[in-house]
């Protein structure tokens, strides 16, 4: 059993390893789009590499799951996929074509997408009835999100997007230091205890599905967002600023994550959430030459990922066992990040052509928002949906 020191500390090393996860999210997502442009890659050949990023996410972290929950080594899963990630991840250097390109990807995202789950239920775990605190230790990986979406764009705007591989490389190591402290804190379960199979409930197929459509929603943010900006006259500059605001908004909204929550209740704040997400995107659409409009777009984040993601973190964790916890957020991960936001950028790929359809690929992330909000009223209402502040 953890001491209220041990437990701090690790919630420390948990902090860490957010900033460096998301940090490494905030230089390759808003990124990726413009460093395969100037690699030579036509915009379907783009859409179907970042399509690969969110593909794996269908695999990977299941494969991991079912590893996690059997032994309970999940921390040691941590360690071992921010290791096999940063070597992996070496592959980016050379200047192979496209089949190269799609496998280094693969490879590197597999060893990922081992990480997010196990750390998800290890922060959950960690801080036992102080689960409402989840959006504090979050928002580490809020932040590392926007150090590195300014700092690549900057970087980027400097040396050019050769320096990418570079920046993702010193990520990588730092992640696999920050992992290296945390205990090995195994939940088996008892010897001779069956595991029970996972029981697919009428409300977690409803909320996997809106989570699934919600994700695809964000397919044209994360592969043509910087694209898009550029297109109207920004530069790379300028949009890491705009990413880094949402960010901002994200972490603002952690804050107030668990209040709302312990009022509201999940189901009403994924209602509200999506919604404003819808909007969203038409902002995007309609509003980029008015810095005012892309700005309150970016707000807008707060409740994209912000709150839709606190309150789906608090769903998983209450419809899932101890059992079944890291299959429950892999599968979150895996039909959300991975199906739906690979089928969304894989489509925005061919809906956005050579930058002509570019206003319909948003066109297509906001009718794609609100069915997602459609889909959350049909979630049966839990009679402990608020979660304590």
């Amino acid at each position: 059993m953890l001491t209220i020191s041990s437990t701090s500390q690790q919630l420390r090393w948990l902090c860490a390893c957010y900033f460096f996860f998301f940090s490494i999210l905030g230089t390759m997502i808003p990124y990726l789009g413009v460093f395969f442009e100037n690699r030579g890659f036509n915009p379907q050949e783009i859409g179907f590499l970042l399509a690969i990023l969110m593909a794996t996410r269908i695999v990977a972290p299941n494969v991991w799951a079912k590893v996690a929950d059997r032994t309970g080594m999940r921390s040691e899963l941590i360690k071992m996929g921010a290791g096999a990630a940063m070597l992996a991840y070496l592959s980016f250097f050379y200047h192979g074509g496209f089949v190269y390109m799609a496998l280094s990807l693969a490879l590197y995202t597999f060893f990922w997408n081992a990480i997010l789950a196990q750390l998800e239920v290890i922060t959950l775990e960690t801080l036992g009835e102080n689960a409402s605190r989840y959006g504090q230790i979050r928002s580490f990986g809020s932040i590392g999100y926007i150090c590195l979406v300014v700092g690549a764009g900057f970087a980027i705007g400097q040396w050019g997007t050769e320096v990418l591989p570079y920046i993702g490389l010193v990520l990588f190591t730092g992640m696999l230091v920050c992992a290296l402290p945390l205990p090995a804190n195994r939940a088996v379960r008892p010897q001779g205890q069956e595991r029970q199979p996972l029981k697919w409930t009428k409300p977690i197929i409803w909320f996997m599905i809106s989570a699934m459509l919600l994700q695809m929603s964000a397919g044209p943010f994360y592969g043509f967002f910087v694209l898009y900006l550029k297109q109207a006259g920004y530069t790379e500059a300028a949009a890491g600023i705009f990413v880094a605001l949402g960010a901002m908004a994200e972490i603002v909204m952690f804050m107030f994550a668990p209040r709302l929550l312990g009022r509201y209740g999940v189901n009403t704040l994924l209602v509200v959430s999506i919604a404003m997400t819808a909007v969203r995107w038409l902002l995007v659409a309609f509003g980029v030459e008015s810095m005012l409009l892309l700005g309150l777009s970016q707000v807008l984040h707060a409740f994209t990922f912000g709150l839709t993601h606190a309150a789906s973190i608090q769903f998983v964790h209450r419809h899932f066992d101890a059992s079944h916890r890291s299959q429950g957020q892999a599968l979150y991960a895996s039909l959300s990040f991975g199906v739906g936001g690979a089928l969304g950028t894989w489509i925005c790929g061919y809906i956005w052509g050579d930058g002509s359809g570019a206003v319909w690929s948003w066109v297509f992330a906001a009718t794609c928002a609100f069915a997602a909000m459609l889909a959350v009223f049909f979630i049966p209402k839990d009679r402990a949906q608020a979660v304590a502040p």
